[in-house]
């Protein structure tokens, strides 16, 4: 489902068609009934809740009753990702998060913004994406358009309003980048140890 911001006329008029409205009622409604207060193991079934409302959902993929998810349509996730508890999902444009990920406890995603230079203060949809094996760490917030390279870090509380370098780490406010992060595979493996080699102490 592509979603489609209404062309503004005025400063007060709706940015999305009634029918839009009209799902996202139903949407909620039925999240707060179906899963809002669902213990925090039944990950297949907000997962399949989910995916029931338009959402693309991968295996393993566990999502927390209190995160808020704007329009599922609207929702790619990969395989083996954690949404975590209270993670707000502002996702007027498409938002896609890759294998393995982490968005971590109380972290925003927007993935709208307004034009400033209009006087009509029009919506834009700016998609987001955060690659594969990144985390978004806790109250962290990711902005419109930006991309999130796999691998990547936003440490806590950390805003990214331009896109983040693969395998780095980044914090504050503007998100900068603090050192490569390493991949677990490029890690160094310590030497074999021989009956001559002194134990650890």
């Amino acid at each position: 489902m592509t979603i489609e911001a209404l062309p503004s006329t005025s400063r007060h008029a709706a940015s999305f068609t009634l029918g839009n409205k009209l799902f996202r009622v139903v949407w909620q409604v039925a999240w707060l009934l179906l899963a809002r207060f669902t213990p925090p193991p039944l990950h297949g079934w907000r997962r399949a809740v989910l995916r029931l409302f338009g959402a693309r959902i991968g295996r393993g993929t566990r999502i927390y009753a209190s995160c808020r998810i704007w329009h599922p349509g609207n929702l790619v996730v990969g395989n083996g990702v954690l949404i975590g508890p209270n993670v707000r999902c502002y996702n007027q444009g498409r938002i896609t998060i890759g294998d393995d990920a982490v968005i971590s406890q109380d972290a925003s995603l927007c993935a709208s913004t307004h034009d400033v230079a209009d006087p009509l203060f029009p919506l834009r949809l700016r998609p987001i994406e955060i690659g594969a094996h990144a985390w978004v760490a806790a109250e962290a917030f990711v902005g419109p358009g930006v991309k999130v390279g796999e691998g990547a870090v936003l440490g806590a509380r950390g805003v990214a309003m331009r896109h983040l370098a693969a395998w780095t780490y980044f914090t504050g406010n503007p998100a900068m980048p603090l050192r490569p992060r390493q991949r677990k595979a490029d890690a160094p493996t310590p030497p074999p140890r021989t009956p001559e080699s002194p134990a650890a102490e």
